[in-house]
């Protein structure tokens, strides 16, 4: 079973962090359901792992918070949705690629029900869009926009971390980076996309398409 929580408001990074830690450790410790929290958080850059310095632009525009997942720096706030995965990982495989691509195909469902047709490429985590609206880039190949970033940690077989997928942030704060240590593409949202999709218009249909890809998915194997 699942538990699904809608966090209201601005959720405080360092305070959530704390809690969704103490929420994985407690399910692998068969002490708690599974759990995804939907919510937002405040302007904020955080550097995962594979982060680099020199893709912190500017080092001073939001408060930086250095965390374990995987993944390079990447933007937080109003208007993005956050969702976290606390999810045993070990019952569905104990397979991490599989899991990830569960989580893409998760957000690609998803985005489907907008008439939105996200993709994933090799080499990069996440969920991209093509722009035809744009012009093609220097090597012919059509532009395209990250409209979804990824990024978990496992804890004895526990997801915790997740996704964000961007509904109507300011896309201009993520000029204080390099999105996910890419420089060759743009970032785009929902909106941006000319759909006047909302927070809740959105949550439903990650609800509507979870089971089907990540609750009771088919085996990646």
């Amino acid at each position: 079973m699942v538990e699904w929580t809608h966090l209201p408001g601005l959720s405080p990074y360092a305070e959530t962090l704390a809690a969704m830690e103490a929420r994985a450790t407690a399910i692998a410790e068969g002490r708690a359901d599974e759990a995804i929290w939907l919510l937002e958080h405040p302007p904020l850059y955080t550097a995962g792992t594979s982060a680099r310095p020199e893709d912190l632009v500017e080092p001073d525009r939001f408060p930086v918070f250095a965390v374990g997942r995987g993944g390079q720096y990447t933007y937080h706030g109003p208007g993005q949705r956050i969702v976290y995965v606390m999810l045993d990982v070990k019952r569905r495989g104990e397979d991490v690629r599989c899991f990830v691509r569960q989580l893409e195909n998760w957000v690609i469902a998803a985005l489907a029900e907008f008439n939105v047709k996200g993709e994933i490429r090799p080499g990069r985590v996440g969920v991209w869009v093509t722009r035809p609206d744009r012009p093609v880039s220097v090597d012919g190949t059509p532009a395209e926009d990250k409209i979804a970033a990824l990024g978990i940690k496992l804890r004895k077989w526990v997801s915790f971390h997740g996704i964000s997928i961007n509904v109507e942030p300011d896309l201009s704060h993520f000029s204080g980076i390099v999105p996910c240590g890419i420089r060759d593409h743009g970032v785009t949202s929902l909106v941006d996309l000319g759909l006047p999709v909302t927070m809740a218009d959105l949550d439903a249909a990650l609800m509507r398409t979870f089971d089907a890809c990540v609750g009771n998915p088919p085996s990646c194997r």
